[in-house]
């Protein structure tokens, strides 16, 4: 079972509520973060721009400029919420260099490379955390728009501190039902990742995200039979998998992503939706609390009915 242990919650963000960016992982374009920033302005937050180091080939900046920037922004008395530019890749090494066994607890919003800041400190420090749009990837679209990002779901998962309120999925049903878990996961390729680590992520009794892009199907079925070798699905409550983008066959006719998981996940007998815009998607990004009960209903496009509040007065 997820451990006992009591979860950690943040403070609920409020107008005015001040945003510290951060860059784990690769570099986001300078015009999409400041879209990004104008459109948490208005929403009525407050959003700090580091300046900006040289990049690091791939990466954002050096190793240690990354882990001291996202140890600053937690430190900082004058921030409240932690999100990241973009993914991409990088955010591992941050763990590589060591983070300090008591941290101010603050949001940390994000996706894609995101999941491995998320997932350990979930592990280590039992934090909810937030899947959801970052500044230049999702934020910079505005809400509602295509790959945009979802306002309400945002607001919900930041500022609610009380009831329980629901998701749309906007996905399709793979194997009806419903069933109650604590939400956990995110990119498939970074949750798998983790397998092997002293951060490897306990999926029992969880309703998992998994979700990823530019993946051929044969590389989805690799992934989900290691899962599920790895004991990863056998507990699991439901699943809700994302749409993945820029996964087509590579071939007319072979199966396709929703083929693969409907073979390997269906016999697994629990509620499973199908292409739901979490995380990477051309639709608008949902934002789903991490580390909170939530009840998942497969049917027709499938909803998620948070239970408890990810965030404290």
């Amino acid at each position: 079972m997820i451990a006992a242990a009591a979860v950690q919650k943040p403070k609920a963000l409020r107008p005015g509520s001040r945003f510290a960016v951060i860059a784990p992982a690769s570099p986001g374009e300078s015009e999409r973060v400041t879209a990004g920033r104008k459109e948490l302005e208005r929403l009525g937050f407050s959003v700090v721009i580091p300046e900006n180091p040289s990049p690091d080939g791939y990466f954002a900046s050096s190793a240690s400029a990354r882990h001291s920037e996202f140890l600053s922004a937690l430190a900082d008395p004058a921030s409240d919420a932690l999100i990241a530019t973009r993914g991409g890749y990088g955010s591992v090494y941050l763990l590589e260099q060591g983070l300090p066994q008591f941290l101010a607890l603050k949001p940390l919003i994000g996706f894609s490379d995101l999941t491995t800041l998320q997932i350990y400190l979930w592990r280590k420090h039992r934090w909810a955390g937030f899947y959801g749009p970052m500044l230049a990837a999702g934020l910079d679209h505005g809400a509602g728009a295509p790959n945009g990002y979802d306002e309400e779901s945002f607001r919900n998962a930041l500022t609610r501190t009380s009831g329980t309120w629901t998701i749309p999925l906007r996905g399709e049903t793979l194997q009806a039902g419903s069933a109650e878990g604590i939400v956990l996961g995110g990119a498939m390729t970074l949750l798998e990742a983790t397998i092997g680590t002293p951060w490897e992520l306990n999926t029992d009794g969880a309703i998992l995200i998994l979700e990823d892009r530019a993946m051929k199907p044969y590389q989805i079925d690799r992934v989900l039979m290691h899962l599920k070798h790895a004991g990863k699905l056998s507990k699991i409550r439901g699943l809700v998998l994302g749409d993945f983008p820029d996964c087509e066959p590579p071939i007319a006719a072979s199966p396709s992503v929703r083929d693969v998981c409907a073979r390997i996940l269906a016999p697994l007998g629990i509620p499973i939706v199908y292409g739901a815009p979490i995380g990477h998607t051309a639709r608008s990004i949902l934002t789903l609390p991490l580390g909170v009960r939530a009840r998942m209903n497969a049917e027709g496009g499938g909803r998620l009915e948070i239970l408890e509040p990810a965030v404290i007065e």
